[in-house]
């Protein structure tokens, strides 16, 4: 949950620090400790707080941070962008192909993905997006990295996987550059799981995040063609970072980018059992203060 009035209301007005306390006992139903984080929520709310890297404005910009990925590891694992727009108003459906996805650099879940332009309600997929183009990640849950992130437009190819039909997120939960935990999303439009494994693909015996009863878990998924390859990609992504989610795709064998997430589900949720907090908040290893 997000406080109704987190992004236009008093909320907005607010410091950092007295925001983020508020939206964590809003959401937590418990108190923030930020003079001594031990919980994995804790210590995202204390990177949001301290770590202010200029580098991140640049990662979590999903239009931009292609040309950083390509030059970093190739850019045969950079998703093809088809053209970018200041605005919803301005984009061109005519111009593009008869799939895509279109998105905003600076949002997060907000998409519209076409498969068949034919089909496309272009009045609804406008409406979307310019009300996406609208959301702001930096007063709604004060994740400083979007503060400064120059909106646009994008629309970029539609990866399929033949054998899904919703890709299978691959995201690498990455501790001081090393990746350390997969964390396994499928069946998203339909019935979502979710499951983390280890570097060695064994499955772990905890799930997140999330809220209420927590996330539904899946069946095992086998080992990823060129699992290697993608471990090697997430520690050359995340190097330099305290902790970063390095989000891939792998379909079929051919690796794909998604994206940097410097704060999983903004710090305002749980791993299952409660146990697991703790024990992944100890692989965060902020600077004493």
């Amino acid at each position: 949950m997000v406080l109704p009035f987190s992004q236009n209301g008093f909320l907005k007005w607010l410091p950092d620090k007295a925001a983020i306390k508020l939206l964590y006992w809003a959401e937590m139903d418990t108190s923030l400790n930020l003079k001594d984080p031990k919980l994995f929520s804790e210590k995202i709310q204390w990177l949001k707080l301290y770590d202010r890297n200029p580098r991140y404005s640049v990662m979590v910009d999903k239009y931009r941070v292609k040309d950083v990925v390509a030059s970093e590891i190739g850019s045969e694992y950079v998703i093809p962008t088809y053209a970018e727009w200041d605005n919803a108003d301005s984009i061109d459906f005519d111009k593009l192909p008869d799939s895509f996805v279109i998105k905003c650099n600076h949002d997060s879940g907000g998409l519209v993905i076409c498969r068949d332009k034919a089909k496309l309600d272009r009045k609804a997929a406008l409406v979307k997006i310019g009300s996406r183009m609208d959301k702001d990640l930096y007063y709604q849950s004060r994740e400083w990295a979007y503060k400064n992130v120059k909106r646009k437009v994008f629309a970029e190819q539609l990866i399929v996987d033949p054998e899904n039909q919703d890709l299978i997120d691959y995201k690498f939960y990455c501790f001081n550059g090393i990746p350390t935990y997969c964390q396994i999303i499928k069946d998203r439009s339909t019935d979502e799981t979710i499951d983390f494994y280890d570097m060695e693909w064994n499955l772990m015996p905890f799930t997140g995040l999330g809220t209420g009863e927590g996330p539904k878990r899946g069946e095992y998924t086998p080992k990823p063609e060129h699992l290697d390859r993608m471990i090697e990609i997430a520690e050359k992504l995340a190097s330099g970072t305290i902790f970063v989610r390095i989000d891939l795709y792998n379909v079929q064998g051919k690796i794909y980018f998604g994206e940097f997430t410097l704060y999983p589900k903004s710090g305002l949720a749980w791993f299952y059992p409660y146990e697991w907090n703790r024990i992944v908040g100890d692989m965060v290893k902020i600077p004493e203060q």
